[in-house]
């Protein structure tokens, strides 16, 4: 069993653990991500690394409720167990590979949408633990969706926040808050890295693309398997097909077919609403009487 050592609540239907995984903690590194299971029957989630401690030993994921599993992940408490903690998988961030002069040098702007702020986390802090610095925008749609603001405050150079009504920050999108950076306050960018909802990574490479601005996207919300076995996180990049798990889950934004990763992610989401809809009849005494009454 993998223990859950700390439990915190970042926001509603969000938490954040700390899970003892001596093995995982001393391999991962920013951009990866692991596989939980909650029991022998459970489903197999894949949650993006967080943050990690080699010395004590312990990985942080963060979970939102979006299904029955991830409601059961949620629903556990410190003390509590994984059946199954797998990892790390997938590549690193490139940045983890590049020439450090070189790295301390570029000007970098992360964009975190939702909790897409969690996996954008441990690769801020990498790179200021390298000496190299990066600006960040976290958007959410209001001030009570924000998540690891404090933390990432600790590890930016600059922290901007956007949220669509205004409650806290700047008012819009995270594409205006970046505009805005860049025309009215005169920034400029070697690299911008954008994780969050399709759509939001959508939107960032098309208003990057204008700026000829160098765009990374992690696509880890394709994933099932994590393997490469199932090929449901397939993906075309630049016209060819890739495996989000093993092939990334960090790709060119550019090069991206956001369309067609929105229609694969869209499926899963109606298999799910259909299972737990049986799951409520169930539950209620209900039972699916098509064919039976013929």
């Amino acid at each position: 069993m993998f223990r859950i050592v700390k439990k915190r609540e970042l926001a509603e239907n969000i938490c954040l653990m700390n899970v003892e995984a001596p093995r995982v903690a001393r391999s991962a590194r920013p951009g990866q991500f692991v596989i939980v299971r909650v029991d022998d029957r459970g489903e197999r989630i894949p949650l993006t690394v967080c943050d990690y401690n080699r010395e004590e030993g312990w990985v942080t994921i963060v979970t939102q409720v979006v299904g029955r599993s991830t409601r059961k992940i949620c629903a556990l408490n410190e003390g509590d167990g994984f059946a199954d903690f797998v990892g790390p998988l997938g590549k690193p961030s490139e940045f983890v590979y590049e020439n450090i002069d070189e790295l301390r040098s570029k000007r970098i702007l992360f964009i975190a949408g939702g909790v897409g702020t969690a996996p954008v986390y441990p690769q801020v802090k990498w790179l200021k633990e390298q000496g190299a610095h990066a600006d960040v925008i976290i958007g959410a749609k209001n001030k009570s969706l924000l998540i690891l603001t404090d933390e990432m405050r600790q590890a930016a150079e600059n922290l901007y926040i956007a949220t669509d009504d205004g409650s806290e920050g700047f008012k819009g999108l995270v594409t205006d808050c970046m505009r805005e950076l860049i025309d009215r306050q005169g920034k400029k960018y070697d690299v911008v890295v954008a994780i969050g909802p399709m759509i939001m990574m959508k939107f960032v490479a098309k208003t990057t693309l204008e700026y000829g601005i160098k765009t990374i996207v992690s696509l880890n919300s394709l994933m099932v398997d994590g393997t490469g076995m199932c090929g449901a996180c397939r993906v075309s990049v630049g016209g060819k097909t890739y495996f989000t798990c093993v092939d990334g889950p960090e790709f060119d934004a550019h090069q991206v077919d956001f369309d067609e990763a929105m229609r694969r992610q869209g499926m899963y989401k109606t298999i799910e609403s259909r299972i737990e809809k049986m799951e409520r009849e169930k539950a209620e005494g209900h039972s699916c009487r098509i064919g039976l009454d013929k």
